[in-house]
């Protein structure tokens, strides 16, 4: 649970580091998030009279609804003791429950902003849930197991083998992480322009220490969705474990493999952020509607396999 805390503001700066030098700019440093969050914390909130309890305990919840999702996905190692809490479904209803909290804060000032925001947000969930409900169920049929660890195992032995299931499963989660997170083209985490954003509207109301624990909450978002897909789709080089001890060795090394998927995963997120623009909101149904369809794909492509 400290590792994910330590390295998701990392992440986040990695990733405008990225962007910055491929727009020719400089760009902030690296530690430039741990700055914002230390500078946030320090100030005094600023709170709307009419703000009710929920505006005030939601950023909690958030980021603690988050950060336990995150510290289930297997990262260094898998087969750790705490291996049997990382099961995908459990993952999503985390996730749900924070973006429903996300989304009620918003509405809860009465602002307009708040309410393109949540609705936005909802219209977005109720189209990437799904998509990912069903590239469970394709991990699931190959691995026999919905915990993540198991899965990461099944397809790290080679098990598997090539399966189009899989490369269909990778590309929807790649839409759904996108999605999910705020990223290009679904929305820019970088505007504040009323025609475009969904998750800054939700957020626009807060100052101070609740600002600071949504910035986290994204950030452990975004190295959560990073994290699953170099788990499940890249489980080379983790270590392993066996009735809750490795080797510290092992571990190390892993650590250092990890490290290395999410740089080269960042990379290409500020790459990918770059290259393309923000997709109109009445386009994003479509596009999400794509990864459920892969999802579904994949899905009766393992039927048809198996039956035959």
């Amino acid at each position: 649970m400290v590792l994910v805390l330590l390295a998701a503001p990392l992440l986040t700066g990695f990733v405008r580091k990225v962007k910055a030098r491929l727009q020719r700019r400089r760009g902030a440093s690296l530690i430039q998030p741990y700055r914002d969050l230390r500078r946030l914390l320090g100030k005094e909130a600023v709170i709307a009279e009419n703000a009710s309890w929920l505006f005030r305990t939601a950023p909690y919840l958030i980021f603690a609804l988050t950060w336990v999702a995150a510290s289930m996905v297997p990262t260094f190692a898998g087969g750790l003791m705490f291996s049997w809490t990382g099961d995908l479904i459990v993952i999503i209803a985390l996730l749900g429950a924070a973006r429903f909290l996300l989304a009620l804060a918003g509405l809860d000032i009465g602002t307009g902003f708040g309410g393109i925001g949540a609705s936005r947000e909802m219209m977005i969930a109720s189209l990437a849930e799904p998509a990912m409900l069903m590239i469970v169920v394709t991990l699931a049929l190959i691995a026999g197991s919905t915990e993540l660890a198991t899965i990461a195992g099944y397809l790290e032995t080679g098990a598997a083998g090539l399966r189009i299931s899989l490369a269909l499963a990778l590309v929807a989660f790649a839409i759904v992480a996108l999605a999910e997170n705020g990223r290009l083209p679904v929305d820019n985490p970088a505007t504040h322009l009323e025609l475009t954003m969904v998750h800054e509207a939700m957020v626009l109301e807060y100052s101070a220490r609740h600002l600071a624990m949504l910035e986290l909450a994204a950030s452990l978002k975004l190295l959560l969705t990073i994290s699953m897909i170099v788990a499940i789709f890249f489980p080379f080089g983790m270590a392993g474990g066996g009735d809750g001890l490795i080797d510290i060795a092992a571990c190390a090394r892993g650590g250092l493999v990890w490290g290395g998927k999410l740089a080269a995963a960042g990379a290409l997120l500020g790459g990918f952020e770059t290259a393309i623009a923000k997709m109109r909101v009445f386009r994003i149904p479509g596009l999400l509607g794509i990864a459920l369809m892969l999802g579904l794909l994949g899905t009766l492509l393992l039927y048809i396999s198996q039956g035959l």
